[in-house]
């Protein structure tokens, strides 16, 4: 009776252990979801808006807009994204920027998929008009859907330490 009591003791406490350290890995994703989105999304609307020029000639090499329609979407663009990054820095409303995180990044996925069907060789503007010299359109579509699951964790598990408002 003593063996059964130490096993179910043992498991027990196998269980109590793994409840602290799944809690631990959630909470690591949700900080590297959130707090990575902001600075990806900084940093690619910091890029966007010192070079004006080259983000229009990466929006209109996707060939939907015009020529007018793509210089506003140029000047736009880097100062929105800088802005989302900021909220999810900041925390506020979290699930909600985590929510519009996620429909911009697959709006991208969409513009890139048509470029690569269409067969256009274009450089995706992601991170600033220079910043890659061949676009793997593969990479940048499976790099954007790690981004969306990372803005999905923002939005079911937000990461609520040092947020002014979640």
């Amino acid at each position: 009776m003593a063996a059964t009591l130490s096993n179910a003791d043992t498991s027990n406490a196998d269980t109590g252990n793994r409840a602290p350290a799944a809690q631990w890995i959630l909470e690591a994703l949700s900080f590297i979801s959130r707090f990575g989105l902001a600075f990806i999304w900084i940093f690619a609307g910091f890029e966007k808006s010192t070079d004006p020029v080259g983000t229009q000639q990466s929006v209109e090499g996707y060939d939907i807009f015009s020529p007018t329609w793509a210089q506003w979407i140029a000047q736009v663009i880097g100062p929105l994204e800088i802005a989302g990054g900021v909220v999810l820095l900041l925390g506020i409303f979290l699930r909600q920027a985590g929510k519009v995180s996620a429909v911009v990044l697959l709006l991208f996925i969409v513009g890139i998929a048509q470029a690569w069907a269409r067969g256009l060789s274009i450089d995706c503007g992601c991170f600033g008009a220079s910043a890659t010299g061949h676009m793997d359109y593969l990479w940048t579509i499976l790099r954007d859907i790690l981004f969306i699951a990372m803005s999905l964790i923002c939005v079911l598990r937000p990461y609520r330490r040092f947020a002014l408002y979640s």
